[in-house]
Order: structure tokens, then sequence, then C-alpha cells
């Protein structure tokens, strides 16, 4: 398995389809924005095919985590936790950066405590289903 920044913004689109909107029954007016050619992509594959995504923005000293999705087939490989790290090494990499920020599936709350993130806030809706805001220092 590897974990790389990418620009095939195609294939990370089509891993959120896959999981956001087909799995997860996202509309696609909540799914695509305007921010993905701003932001970087990290690509994870496995025996050659790719099999997970993460988008990350930046805001001044803020790092935000997004989009973040792993095929069905590849869950339970600890790739999840391979792409938190990733991401987290990539803002830790960015002169400034402070803080890694994200929203999570509530029932995703435990995964990010374990991987160093700390509740930030109430729990909201975000296309349907329910988000806490998370963050953690770098």
């Amino acid at each position: 398995m590897r974990i790389e920044e990418t620009g095939d913004i195609d294939a990370c689109r089509a891993l959120r389809r896959a999981v956001f909107i087909e799995e997860q029954g996202i509309a696609e007016a909540d799914e695509w924005d305007d921010l993905d050619g701003q932001a970087i992509h990290l690509l994870a594959w496995e025996e050659g095919e790719p099999v997970g995504t993460a988008r990350i923005l930046q805001s001044g000293s803020t790092g935000k985590i997004g989009r973040v999705c792993v095929l069905a087939q590849a869950r339970g490989t600890g790739l999840g936790t391979k792409l938190i790290r990733a991401a987290v090494d990539v803002l830790r990499a960015r002169p400034g950066v402070t803080h890694a920020r994200l929203g999570a599936q509530v029932h995703a709350i435990g995964f990010y405590e374990k991987l160093g993130f700390t509740v930030a806030g109430e729990v909201y809706d975000d296309a349907g289903i329910p988000h806490r805001d998370m963050i953690r220092e770098l």
C-alpha cells in the first residue's frame, strides 16, 4: 500500500462518489464544491488500484483535512489511520500551520481521538449526517 500526493483529482472524485454518494447517499450537490482545485489531494493505492483519498486545505495556521474515504473492501486494514497520519505529515511540513482540523462523522469520533484529535464543538448536520469538529496541534 502506498499513499502519495496526487494531481489525479478524477481518481479522488471517483472514490468519493463511490463512498459518499453511492454508499452513504449524500447528494451530489453536497459533495462537489469549488475547493478541489486549491486542495492537496492524497491518494492511497493497493495492488495498483486507488482505494482511499483525503483532501487538505489551508486557512491561515489551520489545515483542514476532509473528504476522507476508504473503499469498503479496504476498510479494517489500517488504511484510514495511514491516510490521516499522511495528511498530518503534509500539514506539519507547511510553514505556519500549527493545527489540523476536521469534521468527523459522529460514529468515527473514537477513530480520530486515537489519532490525537479532540472534539471542538457541538454536533451539526453535514449533508444529513451528524458531525462534530475535531482539532489537534501539530
